[in-house]
Formats: C-alpha cells, structure tokens, sequence
C-alpha cells in the first residue's frame, strides 16, 4: 500500500518535499492558502488545495486518519502550525515533520506534538559552509548536529598508505565507509589497498574528527 502524507505550504521547501514525495511513490495531499501555488504544483501531487493551514477544521476536512505523515511546512505562521500539529496528533497521524526557522517556536511545536523540526536554511547554510571550507570536500551530509557523512579526495598525506596503516578510526575518529573511483563505488574497501589520487574516501564520524581531516 502507497505510504500517504500531507504537506502544508507550499513554499520551495513544501513543494519540494511534496513533489519528491509523489516521485517516490507516495500519496500526497498538497495545502496552501495560495492559489497560484496550489495550481503550480497540481498536476505533480495527488491532490491539491487551497486552504488555510491555521483552520482548525483543515486536517478533519482532508480525511487524514490514514495518512502515515503531515509536513507542516509554513515557518511563518506559528499558530497555523501549532494548531495543525494539534488536530494532526489528536487524530493519532504517525508522524509530523515541522519547518521553523526559530529554536524557540521549535520548542513551543515539539511540545504540542512534532516528532521532528527542522531548519532547512540554516542546515543548507552550514552543508554550503563545510563544503566551502575546503575544496577537498566534495559533499557533506548531516546526520545530526554532531555527526555527518563527508565524501572527501583523498588527503595529500594519506595518498600510497593503506587503511590498515593510517588506522583512521583510531588515529582519526572516523570510519571509511566507502571509496569511490570514477564510475566505482566500493562499499567494503580492501585494508590493504594503497590509496591513489582521484579516489573520494566516504567518512562517516564526528563533525570535529572530519573538519580535522
């Protein structure tokens, strides 16, 4: 059975997130009080309409008992997203995703019900940081405040040296979880091969062990 979810707002983070959604497979019921916006996205989701998140009759109008997920994905209108957080969690919907661009209405939604809140702007605007902070990094993924995934060109002092030699997680706190080498993924890498130049190390660690690295 296709997973079901409500997105409201549909701003670039609430299309986004609705639009791949449907890619993956999933039902999706798009909300937004702009019609413009609801018409964008209409022939991309299962469903779309235009309606205002803070209504509190919005989730028992959409029939949402069985939806697996709600995305609530207005940051500006806190009671819009309060009250919608409230009707979704009385109505026993799984699990409801907040946008919030303020640590302190993150509290305030997580309190009434989120299970998760997350800040896309200020997360996209420290991956762009990282990355930029040296041109060896190639992509940074965060999988929580403290620890990330990084797929970085082999460091200039690792290059000829095997992973049994350099000993990354003891000597530096992380683990090479992956090598890949133009169109080659290597998911289980060989201890004793010898790196080379133009290999990109996956390493999975510490935010401060691989901005060390």
């Amino acid at each position: 059975m296709k997973k079901q979810f409500v997105v409201l707002g549909l701003g670039s983070f609430g299309a986004s997130v609705a639009v791949t959604l449907q890619k993956l497979g999933c039902d999706v019921v798009a909300v937004d009080q702009d019609m413009e916006r609801v018409n964008d996205i209409a022939e991309q989701v299962t469903y779309a309409v235009q309606a205002d998140i803070g209504n509190p009759e919005l989730m028992q109008s959409l029939g949402s008992k069985n939806f697996d997920g709600l995305v609530v994905a207005s940051s500006e209108n806190l009671e819009g997203s309060i009250l919608a957080t409230l009707a979704a969690k009385e109505m026993g919907i799984p699990y409801i995703l907040c946008k919030t661009h303020n640590a302190r209405y993150a509290e305030v939604l997580r309190k009434v019900g989120a299970d998760a809140v997350v800040f896309p702007e200020e997360e996209m605007g420290k991956k762009i940081a990282k990355n930029l902070m040296s041109a060896n990094l190639t992509d940074w993924i965060a999988l929580s405040p403290e620890y990330s995934i990084v797929e970085t060109a082999v460091p200039e002092k690792w290059i000829g040296k095997t992973l049994k030699e350099l000993d990354v997680r003891k000597n530096y706190e992380v683990n090479v979880v992956g090598i890949k080498e133009g169109d080659r993924v290597e998911i289980t890498p060989d201890p004793d091969m010898p790196l080379r130049t133009g290999m990109i190390l996956m390493l999975i660690g510490a935010d401060r062990a691989l901005e060390r690295i």
